[in-house]
């Protein structure tokens, strides 16, 4: 005989986590078939796909599933009786033990199975003295709280009559109505987040109360939608979103402005997942639709999900106080015409110190293709205060759709236009189907870096400032981290003159008594004869130079410059030791002709000034150490020239007539290696002069006889060291003849006697061959 099923004290409850490899899981408690066993996934009755063992033994049995649950998921595995008798004892007939045991194992399974639902409830303590816990009527109970009297009793309170204390020492008795108005949500005054009702009115009504209040307002999950611009004023302590506001209202409004305008301060707040999406793109032409406006923030934190389809993304605007001093982390930023707007409306306002996490600027390539984008902008309306400073951007992305290769539209990452930005920061910036451009500057920016990790073509192209032609400063550095991205602190040395007077030669090609420098063109304020091209303005030497002991006095009509090939590099760094003196540049075309005034050159920390013909200058309008606030901020500058510039010279000049120079050295980033143009085809810069003349056949020489030949030497002129040798054709040189050479001729200058002199005691021949020719300008 068999034996019979044993019911031990097991609870008739397993639970398992899944690994997605398990098939096979035990349960411990008997089961009597296999209906009495319910299967669970995550909470969810499973119908199939698995098969039990062990029906009808005591200790249990197993669970086979067909596939393994997935990873993660909780199984679970619970004995579920029907509760119905199905055996029936006949009177004066046979009491079966099996049927009995059956009976009675039944009963013992059902009331575990009780026990192990009622420890799943609420109830009290055995120990404590029995409570009403009846439920009050319907019509009591209707629009109440459920909570407990004095005695602990089931009573139903209105929200301002029952009181709540947190379990915590110190806690103070609260209202339920003082505690449930802790948090307010969008929910509590209608708003559904269905995303088809217009929620507009409720959310309105929310944000009124959270102002009125003082309060944070929590908008949850769902999509809310509005046919109207919302407005959350600077006296309610934040907002929470965890769903999306859909603005479905006007244009040329702001779907979601956070912040009062006017003098109000909005500190110490926290915005955190804003998400506003237009239903249909806007058309970008007008400014005034914008996603979401904050105002006036101080010393806050903003938290950035979206903002998709405006004209403007987001907008942080100090309007009569400022907007400083906060955090931002950026989220979405798309399909908008400008992604962020950093901007002050009134002269009283400011928009600083403020650090930006993040931020994925992007537009779709089908969104407005032919209309101009930007990813960040700096502005101000005129008359408004233009000088944002100390904005920090760490790891942006730009992916903007510059429309075709190398692009017809502008795609550019950064515009500067409120016309006196400092310290503008962006490190990590990534770019994409972006211009060869990170940024834009439309006025006197200064101080800025923009440091680029990846730009979408292997070699980094183009990756440059756009300087406009309203750009009065060349205030941006760009860094591109690309291959040797150690070198980027270190700059190029282009030219060095560590002691400009050791320099000093005499030199009078271009006039009587004048003055050149080794590897240096003089430049001067006022040619006689209006030359127009780089050879009539570089001068090899100029009077009015005054030479001292261990310095050049440079007077205000003259300057000393590096003349540089500047074809692919733009951008040189000025540094000058010496007192009064000011940064010249003159710029010339692929055919060396001079540019004008409608081809600025700019300066970092200076404006440049247009001199005009004759002399073509862009200098500074300071001198190099002239103080600012009684700082020496002129000391080392940039020098940007503008795109169509294939030559350049780039020096000093005086500043005044007691304006003495030093040295002066001349650097540019370490990615490019610009030419230093000075000597050979150039007349400047050079101290010593060579030709070769292979034309000479020297008749047969008596002894003591000499014979002469005039050799031409541009550039060499009476006081310059020259000397002359001869080559012939093979054989041997007779050391009986000495070659003498001098200075003269029958022209007077470029001119060089050449004199072969037999100073043996016999004729000697020495064929045809070569006179060569070397002059040497002497130090002064």
């Amino acid at each position: 005989m068999a034996e019979h099923i044993r019911i031990g004290d097991v609870a008739p409850r397993v639970h398992y986590a899944a690994d997605g490899a398990q098939t096979v899981f035990i349960y411990p408690f008997p089961i009597f078939r296999v209906a009495d066993l319910e299967v669970r996934l995550d909470g969810q009755v499973l119908a199939g796909g698995y098969t039990v063992l062990g029906t009808g033994a005591s200790e249990g049995g197993s669970v086979v599933f067909a596939v393994p649950p997935a990873a993660g998921l909780v199984l679970a595995l619970r004995r579920r009786l029907v509760i119905a008798r199905t055996s029936d004892f006949q009177p004066n007939g046979l009491l079966r033990a099996n049927t009995l045991n059956d009976d009675l194992d039944h009963q013992v399974a059902a009331l575990q199975e009780f026990r192990d639902d009622l420890g799943s409830t609420i109830r009290i303590n055995p120990g404590e003295v029995p409570a009403g816990l009846t439920l009050p009527d319907r019509d009591g109970r209707a629009n109440r709280v459920l909570g407990f009297d004095s005695l602990g009793h089931v009573t139903a309170l209105a929200r301002e009559e029952g009181t709540l204390r947190v379990p915590f020492r110190g806690a103070i008795p609260r209202t339920i109505s003082d505690k449930l108005a802790e948090v307010l949500s969008a929910r509590d005054f209608g708003a559904t987040g269905d995303g088809i009702t217009d929620d507009g009115p409720a959310l309105q009504a929310a944000m009124n109360a959270a102002v009125a209040a003082g309060r944070v307002l929590e908008i949850g999950e769902g999509t809310f939608r509005t046919t109207m611009p919302l407005l959350l004023a600077g006296a309610a302590a934040g907002l929470t979103m965890r769903g999306s506001i859909i603005y479905a209202g006007p244009s040329g409004a702001a779907a979601l402005t956070l912040g009062d305008g006017a003098a109000a301060r909005n500190a110490s707040k926290l915005y955190q997942g804003l998400r506003v999406i237009r239903e249909t793109i806007s058309d970008w032409l007008n400014e005034g639709d914008i996603g979401i406006v904050i105002r006036n923030l101080d010393a806050s934190i903003v938290e950035l999900r979206q903002v998709e389809g405006f004209t403007i993304g987001l907008r942080t605007e100090g309007v009569e106080r400022g907007f400083e001093d906060s955090v931002l982390h950026l989220g979405r930023i798309v399909n908008n015409r400008i992604g962020l707007d950093v901007r002050t409306s009134t002269a009283a306002a400011w928009n600083n110190s403020i650090r930006y996490h993040g931020g994925h600027f992007a537009n779709a390539s089908a969104v407005h293709p032919t209309m101009d984008r930007y990813g960040v902008r700096f502005s101000c309306p005129p008359g408004a205060y233009p000088r944002h400073n100390a904005h920090l951007f760490v790891g942006p992305a730009f992916e903007l759709q510059r429309q075709g290769s190398p692009g017809t539209v502008a795609a550019i990452p950064f515009l500067l236009e409120a016309g006196d930005e400092r310290g503008i920061i962006a490190r990590g910036v990534r770019m994409e189907q972006c211009s060869p451009f990170v940024a834009r500057h439309a006025g006197g920016a200064n101080d800025c870096i923009y440091e680029v990790c990846y730009v979408g073509t292997y070699a980094f192209t183009g990756v440059a400032v756009d300087y406009t032609a309203a750009a009065t400063r060349a205030g941006g550095t760009v860094i591109p981290l690309h291959q040797a991205a150690a070198a980027q602190g270190t700059p190029r040395l282009v030219a060095a003159a560590e002691n400009v007077r050791q320099r000093a030669f005499r030199q009078s090609i271009d006039t009587a008594g004048g003055v050149g420098f080794e590897q240096m063109a003089v430049l001067s304020g006022n040619p006689s004869s209006t030359p127009g091209t780089l050879t009539g303005l570089a001068f090899a030497g100029l009077t009015l130079l005054t030479l001292n002991a261990d310095t050049v006095g440079v007077p205000t009509s003259r300057a000393l410059a590096f003349v540089v090939d500047s074809r692919d590099c733009k951008e040189f760094f000025i540094a000058a030791e010496g007192s009064e003196l000011r940064p010249v540049v003159m710029q010339f075309d692929a055919n060396e002709n001079v540019l004008d005034g409608s081809a600025p050159a700019l300066f970092s920390n200076m404006n440049a000034v247009y001199a005009g013909s004759p002399s073509f200058f862009w200098e500074g309008n300071a001198d190099l150490d002239s103080l600012v606030g009684g700082i020496a901020i002129n000391k080392l500058q940039r020098v940007t020239l503008h795109p169509n510039a294939r030559y350049a010279a780039i020096g000093i000049r005086g500043g005044s007539a007691s304006a003495v120079l030093r040295a002066l050295r001349l650097y540019c980033a370490p990615l490019y290696a610009p030419a230093l143009l000075y000597g050979g085809s150039r007349k400047w810069g050079v101290r010593e002069y060579t030709t070769a003349d292979p034309g000479w056949t020297i008749p047969a020489l008596a002894a003591g006889a000499t014979a002469t030949r005039d050799v031409t030497l541009p550039g060499v002129r009476q006081g310059d060291f020259v000397q002359a040798s001869f080559a012939k054709a093979s054989g041997f040189q007779n050391g009986g003849v000495v070659f003498h050479a001098s200075v003269g001729g029958t022209a007077g200058a470029d001119q060089v006697r050449v004199t072969a002199h037999n100073v043996s005691g016999g004729s000697i021949t020495v064929d045809a061959g070569t006179v060569y020719l070397r002059a040497t300008k002497p130090r002064i």
